[in-house]
């Protein structure tokens, strides 16, 4: 008999969806307070998942879903950084 791998499901803060884990960014709330996106999916600190798409991104803003995941406020800055980072991961 084979082993079947079970694959790790994740929900984006965005639009909602169930999708595999590495198919999604994972976004962190390091220990220090700083929000950074998590290439590589094993850094420390409390984490959310989106899509890899701008819209997701947007809808978390205006949702604040984001914020509720993290348990912290965050400022436009930072939204502004991510749209830039994520931006660059679409292409």
């Amino acid at each position: 008999m084979s082993v079947v791998k079970k694959i790790p499901q994740r929900q984006c803060i965005g639009c909602g969806e169930m999708k595999n884990k590495r198919e999604m960014i994972r976004i962190i709330r390091t220990p220090e307070e700083n929000i950074v996106i998590d290439t590589s999916g094993k850094k420390n600190g409390r984490g959310a998942y989106i899509c890899k798409s701008t819209e997701c991104l947007q809808k978390a803003v205006k949702s604040r879903g984001l914020e509720r995941s993290l348990k912290v406020s965050i400022p436009q800055e930072v939204y502004e950084e991510l749209e830039k980072e994520l931006s660059g991961l679409e292409l």
